[in-house]
């Protein structure tokens, strides 16, 4: 309490002269675009979105006032990726954030200038997009989702509560990830916990369906669905295709376990997306996207989904109950 009294009072002064020099600055309209690779009527996009745009407001970034932002959803469709990377580029905004990857490639092919700030990318260096982590070196810029080793941590949990899974599909675009660098981390681990590793590359809801419809035919298989915009668009296929085939699934992102799947680890996507208005607020202030960092994911959220479970016939250890941040009853 005392130090928070000491900020307002003795930092205060110092607090309220930025803030009030925002305030004229921002009589001056400034342009962002903005890419997402989700569709626009998705709930789960929209409350990404809307983290986006909040950040924003309390950078102090008000819409319609002193900033204007055009929106373009792609629904991981990559032919309206790539018209709508172009529109953005021609109204030629201040900077453009790119929710992931696929908008980030598409707006670097058409503009090495625009600064571009990526919020959801698993490997910004071998996807070309930067130089360097601590040093982009372009005009791109932003923050990873994932470590390559998560991969195998997917398979460890799918085999933890998933015990007679001897088979593991690992399902994911490699256009949206860099696939073959997750694969390899996840047959790091597959062997000694008795699982063989089957890779499914996906780009479509027909692939998935296709894939998944293929795999279940054979007994003791599971699923090990990566984090990616595809995968994240199709998750209701997914979800009701491994529930109806009695696949356990071991899921990326959270909404996969709140759409109905058994169990999800990974990066908090609306925190990436509200971190990345930060460089979008830095940018507009003067920034050089070459020499803002690229950021590396803190923080993991495991969620289990016990309707799920209980509808495969599972029960959730104990221990892996007490480590979840949060459980869909």
């Amino acid at each position: 309490m005392r130090r928070r009294e000491f900020v307002k009072s003795i930092g205060g002064a110092a607090i309220a002269w930025p803030l009030t020099a925002r305030a004229q600055q921002g009589e001056r309209m400034r342009r962002v675009g903005a890419l997402i690779g989700g569709a626009e009527s998705d709930p789960d996009f929209q409350a990404r979105v809307a983290a986006f745009r909040q950040s924003l407001e309390k950078l102090g970034w008000s819409e319609g006032k002193n900033i204007q932002i055009d929106y373009r959803f792609t629904a991981a469709n990559r032919e309206r990726t790539e018209s709508f990377a172009k529109e953005l580029v021609a109204l030629q905004p201040e900077v453009i954030f790119a929710s992931s990857t696929l908008p980030a490639a598409a707006l670097q092919r058409e503009s090495r200038t625009i600064p571009i700030v990526f919020g959801i990318v698993s490997d910004p260096v071998a996807s070309g997009f930067v130089a360097s982590i601590p040093r982009p070196g372009g005009n791109l810029t932003g923050f990873t989702s994932l470590e390559p080793s998560v991969s195998g941590k997917w398979l460890g949990l799918l085999k933890e509560i998933a015990p007679h899974v001897s088979r593991a599909a690992f399902i994911a675009n490699p256009v949206t990830m860099p696939y073959d660098l997750m694969m390899r981390s996840a047959q790091t681990l597959a062997p000694s916990i008795g699982i063989d590793l089957v890779p499914i590359r996906v780009a479509t809801a027909a692939d998935i369906q296709r894939e998944i419809e293929s795999f279940a035919l054979e007994r003791n298989g599971g699923l090990v669905v990566a984090a990616d915009t595809t995968t994240a668009v199709h998750r209701d296929v997914i979800v009701s295709l491994s529930a109806r085939h009695r696949l356990p699934a071991v899921y990326g992102e959270r909404i996969m376990a709140v759409a109905g799947g058994l169990l999800s680890y990974g990066t908090d996507f609306a925190d990436l997306y509200r971190k990345s208005a930060s460089y979008v607020d830095r940018i507009l202030r003067g920034a050089k996207p070459a020499e803002l960092p690229v950021q590396a994911p803190t923080k993991f959220e495991l969620v289990i989904n016990l309707r799920a479970a209980k509808a495969l016939g599972l029960t959730v250890p104990p221990t892996l109950l007490a480590t979840a941040d949060e459980v869909i009853e």
